[in-house]
Formats: C-alpha cells, structure tokens, sequence
C-alpha cells in the first residue's frame, strides 16, 4: 500500500495531467453530442411542422380520411361493376350468321339464319328464307342454348357457333 502512495505522490502531475486530457476530451464530446442534438431538434421541428406550418400528425390524419374516402369509392365502383356485370349476362353477347342458298334455281346466298344469344345462351334465332316470288322471315326462342322447335340444319349451325363464339 506504501508503495502505492508512493508512486502516486511521484507521479501526481502526470495524473493531474491526464485527467486535465481526459476531462478536455469528455467536454469535447459533450459539445458534438450537444452540436448532433441540436441539428436533430431543428430536424425534428421541421418535420413536425410540417407543410404550411401543418404538424406531420395533421398530416398523417388527413392522408388516412382520404385512404378512408378512396376505399369507400372503390366499394362503389366494385358494387356497379358486380350490378353491371349481372346486366350484361342478359344482353346478348354471343353471335353467328350464316348464309345459304335455300333455292337451287336462286343465284346467291340471299337466305340466312341469325342466332342471337345471351350470357346464359338464352335469345332466339331469325331466319329468312329469300324466294323470287317471296320472302318469309320468322325467330324460333332458344333457351340454355336448346330450342324447343325443330332447326334446320343452317338454323342448328348457327347456333352452334353463337353457343361456341363467347364463353
């Protein structure tokens, strides 16, 4: 123990020295500790305040109503687009024509069969049968796709490729 306060009574300037050292680099590095925080106050002001003077909360909020109003337009959209869609399956959608002599002694493909179909292969088919004397035009009903009255063969054609056109 002698030894030590010895050794420390020779050697007191050194301590004193050092810890004069030790004490310049702590109060160095209070004053960038203090310089950093006072940068990330001014940082965190602005930030707060915001745009026109704003706070980032106000913000944040208004951001959120606005989220709040596009979901609820998406709702209602996706609610037109569902009634919209439920419409069309009525409308007709699926298609064919075709085009026959039904005369031999005629010189064109002047008679034709039109199916007309919707989503759902419900509609009808028009027929119209073309002479040089007369013309007759008539529908026949198709539901699921299946008439109830007998088809000629142009007829059953054209029905198959309107069933077959959209699906």
């Amino acid at each position: 123990m002698e030894n030590i306060i010895n050794f420390i009574k020779n050697s007191e300037l050194y301590i004193v020295i050092g810890l004069i050292v030790l004490v310049l680099i702590l109060i160095i590095i209070v004053a960038i500790t203090y310089i950093a925080l006072n940068k990330l106050e001014s940082k965190y002001r602005k930030l707060m305040r915001g745009v026109d003077n704003k706070n980032l909360e106000d913000m944040v909020v208004s951001y959120l109503d606005k989220v709040d109003e596009v979901k609820d337009q998406n709702r209602n959209v996706r609610q037109m687009y569902e009634r919209i869609d439920e419409d069309l399956k009525t409308c007709i959608q699926k298609t064919s024509i075709i085009r026959y002599k039904a005369f031999d002694d005629m010189g064109s493909d002047l008679s034709f069969s039109i199916a007309l179909l919707d989503g759902n292969s419900n509609g009808f088919i028009l027929t119209s049968i073309y002479g040089r004397d007369e013309s007759t035009t008539y529908a026949k009903p198709v539901d699921k796709g299946i008439s109830r009255y007998e088809l000629s063969d142009e007829e059953t054609e054209a029905l198959e490729q309107a069933v077959k056109s959209r699906k």
